[in-house]
């Protein structure tokens, strides 16, 4: 079962808001996730991050692979991600 942190999309038309989850990679991207990790607004300026950083280290420890807008989310968090797949 490979597994990925990647975003889930919630929020009305033209307004944007994401959670970041873990979820097994063949699942829909709005559908059953294994865990909440925090979320994104994207719409606020400066955008709006909450992460559990713990439960991230946790997650990628085990191999999770984040997706590239995770990444990115998690760097601009002060986590440190490799950028090897």
């Amino acid at each position: 079962m490979p597994v990925r942190m990647r975003l889930t999309r919630l929020g009305a038309k033209k307004s944007p808001f994401y959670r970041i989850i873990v979820v097994d990679s063949k699942c829909k991207r709005d559908g059953k996730f294994i865990e909440q990790l925090g979320y994104y607004d994207p719409t606020r300026d400066p955008a709006d991050i909450k992460i559990d950083v713990e439960k991230a280290k946790s997650w990628i420890e085990k191999g999770v692979i984040p997706s590239d807008t995770v990444k990115n989310i998690l760097q601009k968090a002060g986590l440190a991600v490799s950028a090897s797949d």
